[in-house]
């Protein structure tokens, strides 16, 4: 309850929790304090499949999202109306992952309970969500299909689509504010895209944030303090409460960067042909201008708001794994968080990989390839993650591998194709586009050099990629601002050639 206020007839924020197999305890929330202070009682319900409450009480949940988890949602509002607590005509509905969920869900099947809802991070569609899983993922995969449902299962997936907000869109009244971030791997980008253009084609009133270099819920300071801003002044305008009206220019400036003109909003789609990229052939390769060489590199990571200094060290020989001549590619990196090694052997001619061995703190990844499978193994402390894909056609290495690869073909300004690598986090076989934007003059510790400007974009259209800078006359990479994957927290690495040997 907001302090001094009698709890009558009052706005009120309904904030399911996330997981959803979590609970809300009572206790300090920092969220709850914020609503209440701008005007708002703030009522967290734990509804069926909230942990904390005995095995039948989480059971009585499976499989019911939007449905009798959704209900009990309802009947809290219904209370507060009954006792007179809330304003039925200023009721709002706020959450976060599941909470998000749960705030579409209300607002598409219960469209006259609420004045409007702030969906963070949520899932608008349930088959889209459990297709999204990772290989990786497998428990949590088979706890999803168990307790949501299978996306193979027709039956299921009616089911799911039933019990998907997006589905339901045309019957949403009222105003909707949807933030999320753009490197999120778990309610990924055609989450939001989705339900944003479903609003936006039906005429309704939807707002839309984008916070690029965040993940599953916001870690920067000033873009957690932005979504906040954009919230309290949504619910001021819908509900009538307070919001604060300075703001420090570092907030508004993040502000105005996740700011996204809903008219503008497309579905990201792969592009091109990416079935016909799966497997057609690999871009052949001239490796009669590489020589053994050691690069060092300085590197800076931004990682949701903070910034990690980086040395890599990157050593290329002429060896023999068994009886193949290979060229081994050893990349050494330290960082405030300990060393990692990633060794990698690929075919002296054909760059076609070999062999890949990582090894950072206690875990290692031994992988031996073929140009039809993958096989090997994740091993961490107390856990052991067997690896073996069938290929249906055959991959580059990834990382410094790839860039050995990108330096043996015919580069040239306006040069196009498509190269594949297989990830190991992912245990999915990726497809990028790689096009020569032009030649430029970069300048970096190692001295000035004519490069290609080299793009690279995932096909199907998942964040990564980037830019990498090659060097017209030694081959050698001498700069890149590479995106790291959402599942390694989204943001940029920014490498610099230092020194040459």
């Amino acid at each position: 309850m907001p302090k001094g206020i009698k709890a009558k007839n009052i706005p009120v924020v309904i904030n399911p929790h996330g997981g959803p197999w979590a609970r809300d305890y009572w206790g300090y929330n920092p969220e709850a304090q914020f609503l209440a202070n701008r005007g708002y009682g703030v009522f967290q319900i734990n509804f069926r499949s909230s942990t904390g409450y005995g095995k039948a009480f989480f059971n009585a949940g499976k499989r019911k999202w939007g449905e009798e988890m959704q209900h009990d949602l309802t009947d809290g509002v219904k209370w507060l109306i009954d006792e007179g607590i809330a304003d039925p005509n200023k009721v709002a509905i706020y959450g976060g992952s599941y909470g998000g969920y749960a705030t579409l869900a209300g607002l598409a099947f219960t469209p006259d309970l609420y004045a409007c809802g702030v969906d963070y991070v949520g899932v608008c569609n349930l088959v889209t969500l459990l297709k999204s899983i990772p290989p990786y993922w497998e428990t949590a995969r088979k706890f999803f299909n168990e307790h949501v449902g299978d996306p193979d299962n027709p039956e299921d997936v009616e089911r799911m689509k039933r019990q998907s907000p997006l589905f339901s869109a045309d019957k949403i009244k009222k105003p909707l504010l949807v933030a999320q971030g753009g490197n999120d791997v778990r309610c990924k980008m055609p989450e939001s895209q989705q339900i944003v253009i479903a609003m936006r084609d039906l005429g309704h009133d939807v707002e839309y944030l984008v916070a690029k270099d965040e993940g599953h819920g916001f870690a920067g300071a000033d873009n957690r303090t932005a979504f906040r801003v954009a919230m309290e002044k949504f619910f001021a305008k819908h509900l009538g409460g307070r919001h604060q009206e300075d703001v420090k220019p570092s907030v508004q400036t993040a502000l105005d960067d996740m700011w996204v003109p809903v008219e503008t909003v497309v579905l990201e789609k792969p592009e091109g042909d990416i079935e016909a990229a799966m497997l057609a052939p690999l871009p052949a390769v001239d490796t009669s201008n590489l020589k053994p060489a050691k690069l060092t590199y300085a590197s800076k990571a931004a990682v949701q708001g903070q910034e990690i200094d980086l040395e890599v060290a990157v050593g290329c020989t002429e060896t023999k794994r068994g009886d193949q001549d290979v060229w081994r590619i050893i990349s050494e990196q330290s960082s405030p968080m300990g060393a990692a090694t990633d060794t990698m052997d690929v075919d002296h001619k054909s760059l076609l990989p070999v062999y890949r061995g990582v090894k950072q703190g206690g875990t290692t990844v031994k992988v031996n390839y073929s140009e039809t499978s993958i096989n090997g193994a994740i091993v961490m402390p107390g856990r052991e993650m067997p690896l073996n894909t069938e290929l249906k056609a055959p991959v580059y290495g990834s990382e410094t591998a790839l860039e050995l690869v990108l330096a043996s073909l015919p580069l040239a300004p306006g040069y196009k194709t498509t190269l594949r690598t297989f990830d190991i986090l992912s245990q999915a076989t990726k497809v990028m586009t790689v096009k020569v934007e032009g030649v430029e003059s970069v300048t970096v510790p190692a001295g000035t050099f004519e490069a290609y400007k080299v793009e690279l974009k995932n096909m199907d259209g998942e964040p990564g990629g980037g830019t990498i800078f090659i060097s017209k006359d030694t081959g050698h990479k001498v700069r890149s601002v590479m995106q790291l994957p959402p599942m390694m927290g989204g943001g940029t690495v920014t490498s610099e050639l230092t020194a040459v040997e």
